[in-house]
């Protein structure tokens, strides 16, 4: 009777341990349906170990899937244990091989990669992946030993318990370092399926003026969300932010889609989704935008690919999105490409495991000649590592900034990074400005030198730009902007024995409102100028003979103090000699009309002004009402704010028509260029 409920007890036990098989199979192939690959991974681990050793080929099929799962989702020991006994049973296809060889490489196991490369080398002689991985097996302990002068550091102050990547810097100054987490803080409560994380928010952290970084934070408003947002980068006005979101859907795969968000009120738009293609069963991630702010490159594994995951690009326009191009060999390979990146000279930075590298994802970088050919080189240790390395963003010009690796991490999780290689770097920083008023992020500036540089740069939000320059080269550049006059300033660059950065300003006269005309200085009740009034005085000629067509009036205007017939003699007198000043400059007397105001004209505050004078509104008129309400200190200043030398433009045809009123040739050469915003800047000859 007791043998029998043995038996009967067996028997329930092998029943039970062959439903408790098939669920955990059936749960995993579920999961895996999904791209859920770590809820895959341990319903396969957990079939592994309930199937019987002598059962061969089934455990080397829960093998295979647990190690292709644990694979995706960078838990590489675990990956090499699982492939090694797939291996072993016999149920390793020739691509598992491949990725078996790619994750010892991963591992930093260079004997043992080279050793599996050459095995699958007889099979496939001439694929690029094999011959590739083999050329990095043997090269990457020498990259290793050799090093490099990059200056790698982990940045404790950014990383949490849990994954933390793709930085990217924020603002004119680089004081705003964004980037993705992990991290408990982050929204919602489960779990993501595909990496047994949470899901995914774009954190950030501002750094302060001695140079500390602030304790990281979610972005505030309805720019995360509990599906997973990460890799993000801007626009070259920074108003627009590209990011990667992955939605959430308990019955389909999860693609990630690009999204955009904009900056409104000092926050951050909810994301709307931005249509690459109607594809919809490719994913598309890691956006970056080129310097010129023309392209949006990206990754995705669209057909018309090299393989794998490539680079693409789109272009920008202002009528949106078109035009989508593979960036082709030799950036893309057979294998992934990912986590594109511009350094703003121009180079593009990107992540692949498809080159010769030195195990994982190996940071490149592709430099573009004249035509656009791109020739890539290899950055080495310890910038690179055995390990995925990846996202980086540079701190302006300069050869510094932050990148993620997943290195010394036995979980597969990522942190950021510094890197900095010590490098002589040499930029201009100019700035955007009305004059008497505030920045014009509207305006365009285009840099021309005479080693054949001709760009056209973007205008930040604060009226800045930076570019880098190149010594013995001499630029000019010229700053134009609708409504307002042209100006340009000339750099002469000389090689220096450290990085230097020279700052240009380029106060920009309006053609609609009056412009005070700073540092005119007279003797006192005379209309005689003072020889300190020069200096601003050449500055007006440079002005006039930036924009030959413009014809201005010179005014000048008095206090209430003083009858009002001496303050219009007084101050007609003055506008007649800043006339003559300039007619004795080379400025021809028909472009100049001299008109003294005397106190009629009172000055009007502009909102500028409010920022020195607290006291003072936007919209005050200065009347003799309006000051003698104010104190003794207050009314001197208004009245040294009515007395002003100011200017106005009249009109911007100046000569450009002929005796019969038809426009002449050469002035509409230049307004068909202007109509293509390519106006042309010459190098004079001494």
């Amino acid at each position: 009777m007791q043998k029998s409920h043995l038996i009967i007890y067996i028997l329930a036990c092998l029943v039970l341990t062959a439903c408790s098989l098939e669920r955990a199979i059936k749960k995993g192939d579920q999961h895996l349906s999904v791209g859920e690959y770590y809820d895959a991974a341990v319903q396969y681990r957990k079939a592994y170990q309930q199937t019987p050793t002598k059962l061969r080929r089934e455990r080397g099929l829960m093998a295979v899937k647990m190690a292709r799962c644990y694979a995706k989702i960078n838990q590489t020991q675990r990956a090499i244990s699982a492939f090694q006994n797939a291996i072993r049973y016999e149920q390793a296809t020739l691509n598992d091989k491949i990725i078996y060889a790619q994750l010892l490489l991963k591992d930093g196991q260079y004997k043992a990669a080279e050793k599996a490369f050459l095995a699958l080398k007889d099979s496939l002689p001439n694929d690029t992946l094999i011959l590739n991985g083999l050329a990095s097996a043997r090269q990457a302990p020498a990259w290793k030993k050799q090093g490099s002068k990059y200056i790698v550091r982990k940045m404790d102050v950014f990383n949490s318990y849990k994954a933390d990547y793709s930085p990217v810097f924020y603002g004119p100054d680089h004081n705003i370092l964004y980037f993705t987490s992990t991290r408990k803080e982050a929204s919602g409560d489960e779990l993501n399926g595909i990496t047994g994380m949470k899901n995914g928010d774009i954190f950030y952290s501002e750094r302060n003026d001695k140079g500390k970084w602030s304790k990281p934070e979610p972005i505030g408003g309805e720019l995360n969300s509990t599906f997973d947002e990460g890799t993000c980068a801007f626009s070259p006005d920074e108003r627009t932010m590209y990011l990667t979101q992955c939605s959430t859907d308990p019955v389909s795969p999860r693609y990630a889609r690009l999204m955009t968000s904009s900056r409104s009120d000092a926050s951050w738009t909810k994301p709307t989704e931005l249509p690459i293609s109607h594809d919809t069963l490719s994913l598309f991630a890691h956006p970056a935008v080129s310097p010129d702010g023309n392209w949006l490159y990206f990754t995705s594994d669209m057909p018309g690919g090299k393989g794998g995951l490539d680079l693409w690009r789109v272009r920008i326009t202002a009528a949106g999105l078109g035009g989508v191009e593979n960036l082709g060999a030799p950036i893309n390979t057979a294998g992934n490409e990912e986590f594109p990146t511009f350094r703003p000279n121009g180079d593009l930075y990107f992540s692949s495991n498809g080159h010769a590298g030195m195990g994982g994802l190996d940071i490149y970088i592709a430099h573009f000649d004249s035509q656009g050919k791109a020739t890539l080189s290899h950055p080495g240790y310890p910038l690179n590592s055995n390990a995925d390395d990846f996202g980086m963003t540079f701190e302006g010009p300069h050869n510094r900034g932050y990148f993620s690796s997943n290195r010394n991490d036995s979980r597969g999780y990522d942190h950021i990074y510094s890197f900095e290689y010590p490098e002589i770097v040499q930029t201009v920083k100019g700035w955007v400005y009305e004059k008497d008023g505030y920045e014009l992020p509207r305006a365009q500036v285009y840099m021309v030198g005479n080693d054949g540089t001709n760009l056209k740069l973007s205008v930040r939000g604060d009226g800045s730009f930076t570019e880098t320059i190149k010594p013995g080269v001499d630029y000019i550049f010229l700053a134009t902007c609708d409504g307002f006059l042209n100006h340009h300033e000339a750099l002469n660059v000389h090689a220096e024995k450290a990085s230097k950065e020279y700052v240009l300003q380029f106060p920009l006269a309006s053609i609609t409102a009056p412009v005070l005309i700073d540092n005119i200085f007279y003797d006192f009740n005379k209309a005689t100028l003072r020889p300190e009034s020069t200096a601003a005085l050449d500055d007006l000629v440079a002005l006039l003979n930036e924009n030959p067509h413009v014809t201005i009036e010179i005014s000048a205007h008095c206090d209430f103090r003083g009858s009002a017939e001496y303050n219009l003699r007084l101050s007609q007198q003055r506008a007649e000699n800043v006339v003559r000043y300039l007619i004795s400059k080379g400025i021809s007397a028909d472009r100049l009309t001299a008109v003294g105001y005397g106190k009629q004209r009172p000055k009007v505050i502009r909102k500028k002004l409010t920022e020195k004078y607290t006291w003072l509104k936007e919209g005050d008129k200065l009347t003799s009402s309006f000051i003698e309400k104010l104190n003794k200190e207050q009314q001197e200043i208004c009245n040294q704010l009515n007395r002003r030398t100011e200017f106005s433009v009249l009109r911007t045809t100046y000569g450009m028509f002929d005796k019969d009123g038809k426009l002449k040739k050469e002035t509409e050469k230049i307004h068909q260029k202007k109509e293509n915003e390519t106006p042309d800047i010459y190098f004079l000859q001494h």
